[in-house]
């Protein structure tokens, strides 16, 4: 048989070949279903029609189902430098990108060729002897950015301060000299954490911080008293560009700027005050509630005698200061810094790269891949071929096929190589050894594109993320829940509620974590709590901090929180349909059912006032074996007695709702007024403060905010046009009737409020809130699985940080016998597993 020239196949093939446009995704650094990229073995097939990328072993799956013959080949190969070259100082808080940090990665020679397939004709490239077409596809995809570095490069970028919108016009007063030195806070000893107020000159001491340090909040106290918005921290003040950040930025695009003007005759630096700003401060807005910049700090500070040139940094900026905050000897013991932990590679045992914030999403899912339900459902019993002939023409959005790929690329192996041996260096010793890690973009991507908050470079929640998680694995396998492997974490959580008439309510609903109270006050080391207390007070009575060496932590029992949660609770003012009148009950809770895995959630994060997150410095002491078989619900007894319906629906609805007090109070202990907090709690019908909260927050606009009571109830009736109309939209009756109520019937608004708040739709969705007052609760958890409380402890996430806002994640799993950290890309065998510090806490049924 004649062979056919590659040239002469890529030509009768050209119909198969595309000119990428400015809206196509193009994807070149990954493949679509593996975690190949250009750097490995093989390089990578670009597929010349779709733009879908393919490691060696794999684009031939992509030939048999789309017959697309034409690829573009990259391989990139590792090129020899010197140890000793310089490194380039990043100028962008930037990973990977010009002007980012490189952390000195080697350095890569790129070749392209034209390959055809089945047969593997090659072609190189670049060659004029290429069709045209061919040619100016392969330029536009080289030349294009890739759609795996797109979203990543514009989140990695750094957050700029913005420029305050007090700073140009802010209005100085009085005859306020101040020394260059010998500060001290004007109503109080303080002399650290003091700030300038830029308006009156008023030398004042920063915020209390959630533990005691910091200040006494006189520099606020004294803006809520005379509005003067803008102050300045001293000892941050420095005429230094180097430690002013973005001062050097600043001065460079008014240089540019400035020879544009000259060149062009022109002065377009005319109206850009900032370019007056040559150094650096911490500058913070108690109006815009944020730091910010002032473009005229040296000639604000000018007013008060203050000569920026002559200056020096003398103390932590904000910033510093909670950075320094992260690295106590917590965030060391979490991550097991200073210890000689050995590395470990192979199956199971690969990293996750960290993509910028992603820690929350790397701890989390190397304990769920740890599960067998997740295990199996996605690597023992679907392999990669499975998983792409089933998917859509673009896998990379398909969540069944990127867990898939993720599971692949955790539990094979195939990627758990020392970073050196997968280069195709010397392998070094084994305690230096690091591992390369897989970089779960495309997971992240798909997981994410239905939440605006995981789609960031944010930090998250890890207990929100795993929630988010597991709903979305949930609907992703509703068509055979069987396969479902989110099941094996869900359980049923029963409330029985008791008035005082003795008859009794039940509330059900289903969940995939158990929340857990912190009781502080069952602390086990309380008289080691005490006396560290009085020494904390001394020092801060003379202005000094406490070192993070002598710091007493409150040490609680995890059985305490466990009784905590099981423990009878007094409801005030609960409506009894009953007495007809308020009255005193008493809620008790417990589980229907055990699931296989649960996973506890320790509520470190409290709220304090002014609905600020704050983090509870405390230690969990975790047994490796529980037994919460006494926390199994009973459901109706016999004898027991239901609580009746509230009352005829006529006259439910002439007659004034009544709302939980308890609610309102804590809304207005946020600053909401009274009016706008009980309209909240009736529309959400006394579901909760979050739920208040969602809905006050997303009405505040309304032109109707402020109207009476009883015209918003009119309102909020359920038109069942307004239902028929939104549940041929496709959405469930009980979420629409939700929606309606929350927005005072508007179709439009209901809408807008189901999509904005999945959380609430979640919960109807999981069957929660399901309250039975005239019959017994419904079977929400009907086949479920369930079996023995006992159980041992698998898995731990632990949080390093102030707040779910900031810091960072690190699991430690129980595997082969002996426990292992995971932090990020660093994996390896755990000396002293923190299992005292968790945030969650995963534990797998005995038998």
């Amino acid at each position: 048989m004649k062979e056919i020239n590659p040239m002469e196949l890529l030509r009768s093939n050209l119909s198969r070949v595309r000119v990428p446009e400015p809206t196509n995704r193009i994807f070149k650094q990954e493949c679509c279903i593996s975690f190949d990229s250009p750097r490995s073995e093989g390089g990578l097939f670009v597929d010349m029609y779709t733009f879908l990328a393919f490691g060696k072993d794999h684009v031939g799956w992509n030939y048999e189902k789309t017959g697309n013959p034409v690829y573009l080949h990259i391989r990139q190969t590792k090129k020899l430098v010197s140890e000793d070259r310089p490194l380039k100082k990043p100028t962008l808080l930037a990973i990977g990108i010009d002007g980012g940090f490189h952390n000195n990665e080697p350095e890569y020679e790129e070749t392209h060729n034209i390959v055809i397939l089945p047969s593997y004709a090659t072609l190189p490239f670049p060659s004029m002897e290429l069709p045209e077409k061919v040619r100016l596809a392969v330029d536009a995809i080289l030349m294009a950015e890739g759609a795996e570095r797109k979203e990543q490069v514009a989140a990695w970028t750094a957050d700029k301060k913005q420029i305050s919108a007090y700073a140009m016009n802010l209005r100085q007063i009085g005859d306020v000299a101040v020394p260059s030195s010998g500060w001290k806070c004007a109503m109080c000893d303080k002399r650290d954490n003091l700030w300038l107020n830029l308006t009156d000159g008023m030398i004042l001491c920063g915020r209390r911080n959630w533990d005691g340090t910091g200040g006494n909040d006189h520099a606020v106290e004294h803006y809520k008293e005379t509005g003067y918005p803008l102050a300045v921290k001293l000892g941050t003040i420095t005429s230094d560009l180097e430690a002013a950040g973005n001062a050097s930025l600043y001065f460079t695009v008014y240089m540019y700027l400035f020879l544009v003007s000259f060149y062009f005759g022109v002065d377009i630096c005319q109206n850009l005050p900032w370019v007056a700003y040559c150094g650096s401060a911490d500058v913070f807005s108690y109006a815009e509630d944020d730091s910010v910049i002032d473009p005229l700090l040296a000639q604000h500070l000018a007013y008060f005698g203050i000569d920026f040139s002559s200056l020096q940094k003398t103390e932590m900026t904000t910033a510093e200061r909670e950075l320094d905050q992260n690295t106590n000897y917590d965030w060391d013991r979490i991550q097991e810094s200073g210890q000689d932990v050995e590395p470990i590679f192979g199956p199971g045992y690969t990293g996750l790269v960290n993509l910028g914030n992603s820690c929350y999403m790397a701890a989390t899912m190397q304990v769920v891949f740890s599960t067998r339900s997740f295990c199996r459902r996605y690597y023992m019993d679907q392999n990669l071929k499975m998983a792409f002939e089933t998917a859509p023409a673009d896998p990379t959005v398909d969540l069944d096929m990127q867990l898939t790929k993720l599971a692949h690329g955790l539990l094979s192996g195939k990627y758990s190589l020392p970073a050196s041996q997968k280069d195709g260096t010397a392998t070094p010793p084994v305690k230096d050894a690091k591992q390369q890690g897989i970089p779960p973009r495309m997971f992240k991507a798909v997981i994410a594109a239905s939440h605006p908050e995981f789609s960031t470079m944010r930090q998250q929640d890890a207990m929100e993320f795993f929630l988010h998680f597991l709903d979305q694995v949930g609907h992703s396998n509703a068509a055979n829940p069987e396969l479902d492997p989110s099941r094996s974490f869900k359980f049923g959580i029963e409330e029985r509620i008791v008035c005082s008439s003795g008859k009794v309510a039940y509330n059900k609903r289903l969940d995939y974590i158990l929340s857990l109270n912190i009781p502080l006050h069952e602390a086990t080391n309380k008289q080691e709590l005490e006396a560290f207390n009085k020494i904390k007070a001394e020092n801060m009575s003379q202005g000094k901090d406490v070192s993070s060496d002598e710091i007493v932590r409150p040490r609680v029992p995890l059985e305490a929180c466990l009784a905590n949660f099981a423990a009878p609770e007094e409801i005030p003012d609960f409506y009894s349909s009953a007495l007809k009148a308020k009255t005193t009950a008493v809620k008790t809770a417990g589980l229907t059912s055990f699931p296989h895995y649960l996973v506890l959630h320790m509520r470190k994060f409290v709220m304090e006032a002014g609905w600020v997150p704050k983090k509870l410095d405390v230690y969990i002491d975790v047994p490796d074996i529980i037994d919460i078989s006494h926390m199994h619900s009973k459901g109706l007894q016999p004898g027991e007695e239901l609580l009746p319906d509230a009352a005829p629906e006529g006259e439910a609805e002439s007659s004034q709702p009544v709302a939980n007090e308890a609610i309102i109070t804590q809304l207005t202990s946020m600053g909401f007024n009274q009016l706008l907090c009980r309209k909240a709690v009736i529309n959400t019908s006394n579901a909760g403060v979050e739920e208040a909260m969602n809905w006050l927050l997303s009405h505040m606009n309304d032109e109707d905010i402020d109207a009476p009571i009883s015209h918003c109830v009119r309102r909020a009736g359920t038109d069942q046009s307004a239902v028929d109309t939104l549940v041929s939209f496709g959405f469930q009756e009980e979420i629409v009737r939700m929606a309606l109520r929350a927005t005072g019937g508007s179709i439009e608004r209901a809408t807008d409020w189901i999509f904005n708040n999945p959380k609430s739709c979640a919960a109807v969705y999981m069957g929660m809130n399901i309250l039975s007052n005239s019959r017994p609760p419904a079977p929400v958890d009907a086949g479920l699985p369930d079996g023995g409380g006992r159980y041992r402890l698998f898995g731990i996430v632990s949080h390093i940080g102030t707040s779910t806002q900031c810091g960072h994640y690190v699991a430690h799993i129980l595997k082969d016998g002996r426990w292992v950290i995971f932090n990020d890309d660093k994996v390896g065998a755990s000396i002293n597993p923190p299992k005292d510090m968790g945030y969650l806490y995963f534990f797998e049924r005995i038998n």
